[in-house]
């Protein structure tokens, strides 16, 4: 089964990057390298969090829309990006999440597998 897991950076992790992105980013590659190795990794994505800000773009019923400059739901949690990973169940799913070693929230989402 694949799933998307989802990151959201917290701004716990958005102070350690600032404080050490090299150390940051060795500990989060490490992760990503271990999820390929063991033929997990699908894919994935990081976004782009720290220059560019979001725009959203919402359709109203009547076919409207409406820009606004930032994400879609604020708070502390951003989105960051996502991997997708091929597992056998959803208990695997959780446990790749688990082990993340940095300080990110992960959604995890099963893929709508096509008929």
């Amino acid at each position: 089964m694949k799933y998307a897991l989802v990151i959201f950076e917290t701004d716990e992790s958005r102070r350690r990057i600032q404080a050490d992105r090299a150390a940051y980013r060795k500990e989060y590659e490490g992760w990503i390298g271990g999820l390929a190795a063991a033929g997990k990794l699908v894919g994935g994505d990081a976004l782009e969090t720290e220059h560019t800000a979001p725009a959203t773009v919402r359709t109203a019923a009547d076919g409207t829309t409406t820009v606004t400059d930032g994400p879609a739901h604020t708070g502390e949690e951003t989105l960051g990006g996502w991997f997708v990973v091929d597992v056998a169940d959803r208990a695997e799913a959780l446990e790749l999440a688990r082990s993340l070693p940095t300080p990110e929230t992960v959604e995890i989402r099963p893929l709508l597998e096509s008929a």
